[in-house]
């Protein structure tokens, strides 16, 4: 027996609605997100910053919060991955798996990035499900830091998923040389300008 066209149309609004109300969460989620990684940065037990740029940084700089950089997903798990070695901005390697992947739109294209999993983080109670999202797209070296950015992800209970680039972050690298931080793979990088999240840091 068909849906009658009312029926259809009601189920229609409960969707749109519902997608809306995650934007508005995601978004008010970003601005808290912001205004902790700020205070993080201003904290010299915390900050990653070099000591001549803690003294006077005021704000990390960011793209405007923009929620069409708010994207549903669709999540594949890949549980017959093998672990492999990250490369790293120095010598050093991690060991990660690729755990799934994410399909979803932004602007018209079609895009794909994987999701990875730290196997030493695997048996921590504070980070066994966390999930490593970098990627790489056309703003590096522009606007934003020319080794890619990152997001942080967690084990996904269903095969739907919100991806909000207003939090790609910088890695440490960014801001200091002393750090070891993993390198995108290709296969991470997406062909289009990502203009959401952290902007290239200007040291002092």
């Amino acid at each position: 027996m068909s849906s009658s066209p009312n029926c259809i149309l009601i189920l229609f609004f409960m969707v749109t609605a519902m997608v809306r109300a995650q934007v508005q969460d995601a978004v008010q989620a970003s601005k808290a997100y912001r205004a902790q990684l700020n205070e993080d940065f201003r904290d010299p037990d915390e900050s990653p910053l070099e000591s001549k740029d803690l003294e006077n940084f005021e704000s990390l700089d960011f793209f405007d919060i923009d929620p069409d950089y708010i994207v549903q997903a669709t999540f594949v798990r890949t549980p017959s991955e093998s672990p492999f070695e990250m490369p790293t901005s120095t010598s050093r390697t991690a060991t990660y798996v690729k755990y799934g992947e994410l399909y979803f739109k932004l602007k018209g294209k079609e895009l794909m990035l994987n999701l990875y999993q730290n196997q030493s983080l695997r048996t921590d109670p504070e980070y066994f499900d966390y999930l490593f999202l970098p990627f790489t797209d056309q703003t590096n070296g522009v606007s934003t830091y020319d080794g890619g950015r990152y997001i942080d992800f967690s084990i996904p209970d269903s095969n739907s998923v919100i991806i909000d680039f207003n939090r790609a972050y910088n890695p440490y690298c960014a801001y200091s040389g002393q750090y070891s931080c993993p390198v995108p793979p290709e296969e991470n990088h997406l062909e289009t300008a990502i203009l959401a999240g952290a902007k290239k840091f200007l040291k002092s």
